[in-house]
């Protein structure tokens, strides 16, 4: 007979980096048989993750918006648990969490390439485009299980996991009850009300940069020196588990590339008649956005690749042992000592997996009717950026909740080009053969991040990892299934990107695959490469490695927008004076302070989660259009601004009063 295990808060070091010789112990002890995988978990994880995938799809191809599945469909487990007479337990929430949400990673590495095929003219196959998201999603699993103990275990209190840290708030909490749940409800309603209004419809300006204030727009006319901020509360709420110092390093990134490189290249530029290549129009003509993504992007590209290089040397240590673990599973046989709560798929089984998807790829690349050289090369490149890549999102996942997708995946097709080229591929079976590549690796680097997500809040929980693995193949499974036939299928309804002379079919924007159409297009015409930019970039990360700064996280902030950094930066100042009151209220007042932050600011990114996706599912209807909710003041820019400031720190208000009301009331 299962052991019921009693279900009840994180421990207090669930957080925190451990002492020398202490121990995380989940809520639910690796002694428990608690139901785990059950027809039930499996059913409605696999159930929900073709749901979000086809969505997502959908969403995504419209509107470039990925549905983000994990956080929704954890809040829907909850739901789902009360629904049978024996209530599901908090384990099999966490496998129909794990399985569902691989939705919105592999519907991310697909829609960033697969219908650039599309618009390039190639038509793929419907089988050719589920092969390359499963070959893709699988490697992302297989490469990230070695390195599972470094970050999930090693790395603890270390690393933040903001979105990890929402999920298991949200299942623990809900699985409580009590006031907590009532708290991370009004949050999470709070929230999902405020996110789904706000960047749904025209009730007040989502992004703020008061280029309405005379000295603010001069200084954008004469050095394109901006400063934006995105009055979210998804955003505030993911600052606030990121913590102070990561949110300054992350904005710190901003702060260079936004107000320094961005003004730079546009004071050193202006005077140029022509386009500066990789421009096409002059910079003088340029907005601070468009330097920005012409330059600078590339900049923080080039970053996050030395980044990541560095990464992955760190954890080097790991990944050998973890081969050392393979190496005498073959010769003594499996170590069956290991704990339930630390127990991996077998190595065997991975390097197995490994063989069988290179064997895979190889066969799809093949039947491209290349050269052996270029056969060899196109597999050698898609397992070795795959395992690159596994570390690179792990990290930014672990540290961010932000994976540089289409930094990496714009990397791919640079590398990939400019060696295939070398050996004589070019044209459109270039073309596709360098798009097969990228896809499947944006979706390998994908999958890793949302996994390492998955397996840090089983960790936290109590969950099986071998058991988790296993069930993330059967999301990539159905994921790649359903993504790569609604591709196909929209392909036949809708034309991609722009649209053509003569096609009197509706257009689905595409943007993020029309990049890398246009990228790899342009390689394959032999164009330049920008190397200085990446080199640039590359340097940056080598200064910041040498006085021994997290190199990762700064990347990041250099390559996303600053208006998303910069909320993310009031979060972590929330957080560190929080924290600050709870050190001095000490004992059990303390100890609530910290715990109702926590669980306020998962509720900020689960509501804003939701209200994302209503947001999102609006959209694909043709009826919707943002006017549809029009307040008067919309259109008056100081007004709205405005507005969408004081309701901002409204937000910080709630967060900070409603994680001291414990206090008040004791």
């Amino acid at each position: 007979m299962a052991m019921e295990a009693e279900t009840k808060s994180l421990p207090a070091n669930a957080y925190k980096p451990l002492a020398a010789n202490e121990s995380y112990q989940p809520i639910i002890p690796p002694q428990a048989n608690e139901p785990e995988l059950t027809w039930r978990s499996i059913a409605w994880g696999t159930f929900l993750c073709v749901l979000f995938t086809v969505a997502s799809a959908y969403s995504g191809l419209k509107v470039g918006q990925v549905m983000e599945a994990a956080i929704p469909i954890s809040i829907l487990a909850i739901g789902l648990a009360r629904v049978y007479a024996r209530r599901s337990s908090v384990l099999e929430n966490v496998i129909i969490t794990g399985i569902g949400g691989g939705a919105g990673a592999v519907v991310a590495g697909a829609i960033f390439t697969l219908p650039a095929l599309y618009i390039l003219k190639l038509d793929p196959r419907p089988v050719q485009t589920i092969f390359i998201c499963l070959s893709g999603g699988c490697l992302g699993v297989l490469f990230l299980i070695p390195l599972r103990r470094y970050f999930v275990r090693d790395m603890h209190g270390k690393l933040p996991y903001p979105e990890a840290t929402a999920i298991t708030e949200v299942l623990v909490t809900g699985e409580k009850g009590g006031s907590q749940a009532q708290l991370l409800l009004q949050a999470t309603l709070i929230s999902g009300i405020y996110d789904f209004f706000v960047t749904t419809f025209q009730v007040w300006k989502e992004f703020v940069s008061f280029q309405w204030v005379p000295i603010v727009r001069t200084l954008n006319e004469r050095a394109r020196f901006t400063l934006s901020f995105d009055a979210i509360s998804f955003i505030l709420g993911l600052g606030y588990v990121m913590g102070l110092r990561s949110s300054l390093i992350l904005c710190a990134g901003g702060v260079m590339t936004n107000l320094g490189q961005v003004p730079l290249v546009f004071n050193v530029g202006q005077h140029a008649a022509g386009p500066v290549y990789p421009g096409n129009i002059p910079i003088a003509a340029m907005t601070a956005a468009q330097i920005y993504s012409k330059y600078v992007r590339f900049i923080g590209v080039g970053a996050i690749a030395t980044a990541g290089i560095f990464g992955i040397a760190k954890s080097l240590k790991i990944v050998g042992s973890s081969f050392a673990i393979a190496l005498r599973t073959f010769t003594r046989g499996e170590d069956k000592s290991t704990v339930r709560t630390d127990r991996d798929l077998p190595m065997i089984t991975i390097l197995a997996g490994v063989v069988v998807s290179a064997i895979l790829v190889a066969l799809l690349l093949g039947s491209l009717k290349v050269s052996w050289t270029v056969l060899a090369l196109g597999l050698g490149l898609t397992l070795v950026f795959s395992f690159f890549f596994a570390s690179v999102a792990a990290n930014a996942i672990a540290t961010t909740a932000r994976n540089p997708v289409s930094g990496m995946t714009m990397l791919t097709i640079i590398i990939s080009s400019v060696v295939l080229l070398r050996f004589g591929l070019s044209g459109t079976t270039g073309m596709f053969f360098v798009m097969a590549i990228a896809g499947m690796v944006c979706t390998a680097l994908s999958v890793s991040g949302q996994s390492i997500t998955d397996l840090k809040a089983g960790y936290w929980i109590g969950s099986t990892p071998s058991a988790q693995e296993k069930m993330k193949f059967l999301g990539v499974i159905a994921a790649a299934s359903a993504a790569g036939l609604t591709i196909a299928m929209l392909a036949h309804t809708f034309q991609f990107g722009e649209a053509a002379v003569g096609d009197l079919r509706p257009v689905l924007a595409s943007p993020q695959a029309s990049i890398m159409k246009a990228l790899v297009e342009g390689f394959m015409s032999r164009q330049p490469v920008a190397y200085v930019l990446f080199g640039v970039g590359s340097m940056i990360t080598i200064a910041l490695e040498m006085l021994g700064q997290p190199s990762l996280i700064f990347a990041l902030g250099m390559y996303l927008p600053l208006e998303l950094n910069t909320p993310a930066l009031v979060g972590g100042f929330l957080s560190h004076l929080l924290n600050k009151r709870s050190e001095a209220a000490g004992g059990e007042a303390g100890s609530r302070i910290r715990e109702r932050g926590v669980i306020i600011a998962s509720g900020l990114m689960a509501g804003g989660a939701l209200g994302g996706v209503f947001g999102a599912a609006l959209r694909l209807f043709p009826w919707y259009k943002e006017s549809l909710v029009h307040l008067p003041f919309y259109d008056n820019l100081p007004v709205s601004e405005v507005v969408s400031t004081v309701m901002f720190l409204a937000l910080c208000g709630y967060v900070w009063f409603g994680s001291l009301k414990k206090k008040k009331e004791s």
